[in-house]
């Protein structure tokens, strides 16, 4: 295997430990709470029988008298040898039909007062990436006008500029607020969260933004290299290496964007973790 530099090792390092976490946090919540009703998507034990009989008996019924009752019993729409409307459309997409037959999604179905515990879980995310597109906008006006075509005669884009204000993030948050809006406006908004998580980089850079400018404790790692002011954020003796362990370390001098930051991505992470994957409802 080719050698690995200290920042590959640790970038690894956090990835098994993270997996091997989720793994035990898993096993443990389903010891804690089973799922009793795995039993009831089990297929009809049937009495043994020949080869040629399972298969006479499998083209006789084309679906089993027991998951009927099940599908009736659950509430679901059955066709009853009636042809489904998507069959005979020009595109039959049945994923579309499903949306609007079986899951209600449309422009503004959602917007619903018993809907309102999903609004909340979507909040913290829509503020996020809202104020993300906010900040930019505001400090690139001529830019954003132009849709990215013209800078103006602002100097200072012409330098060279890898932080979150840079003219090259324009095409990220164009397509972070596009999701946004669409997401809120004809999806389901609880799943919100994840939809812009695995879409774009840029609900990710803001935070990180915000935390460079206005946390004391990184702003002294800046000015002083390899030298923290706290002797809490170092991680033993190789010095600090993962700068968000040392806020963790240091919570309570920590400011409340911090604070805030933090507590919402580990708490969605460590909730998410236990739910999400126990079918609980969660996203």
């Amino acid at each position: 295997m080719w050698p690995l530099n200290p920042s590959q090792k640790e970038v690894l390092r956090f990835a098994v430990s993270c997996r091997a976490l989720t793994l035990m946090l898993q096993a443990l919540f389903n010891a804690i709470i089973p799922d009793h009703h795995a039993e009831a998507f089990s297929p009809p034990h049937l009495a043994p029988s020949g080869f040629m009989d399972q298969i006479v008996q499998s083209s006789a019924h084309s679906i089993p008298k027991p998951l009927m009752q099940l599908a009736v019993d659950k509430g679901y729409r059955i066709a009853e040898g009636n042809e489904p409307p998507w069959c005979s459309w020009d595109l039959p997409l049945i994923y579309s039909y499903i949306q609007d037959v079986y899951w209600n999604v449309g422009f503004l179905r959602y917007y619903e007062l018993k809907q309102i515990p999903n609004f909340l879980l979507a909040a913290p995310v829509t503020v996020l990436v809202s104020c993300a597109t906010w900040t930019y906008v505001t400090t690139h006006p001529w830019l954003c006008l132009t849709l990215g075509l013209q800078r103006g005669k602002n100097k200072t884009l012409e330098k060279p500029n890898p932080g979150f204000h840079s003219p090259q993030v324009f095409v990220y948050m164009v397509h972070a607020s596009v999701l946004l809006l669409f997401g809120g406006l004809c999806m389901h908004v609880q799943v919100l969260t994840r939809f812009l998580g695995s879409s774009t980089p840029f609900m990710y850079w803001f935070p990180a933004y915000l935390l460079q400018n206005q946390e004391p404790l990184l702003r002294s790692l800046e000015k002083i290299p390899g030298k923290p002011l706290m002797e809490d954020f170092t991680l033993g003796q190789k010095g600090l290496r993962n700068p968000i362990m040392g806020l963790l370390y240091n919570w309570k001098t920590c400011s409340p964007v911090t604070r805030c930051i933090l507590g919402y991505f580990l708490t969605y992470w460590l909730l998410g973790l236990l739910l999400h994957c126990n079918f609980l409802p969660w996203t």
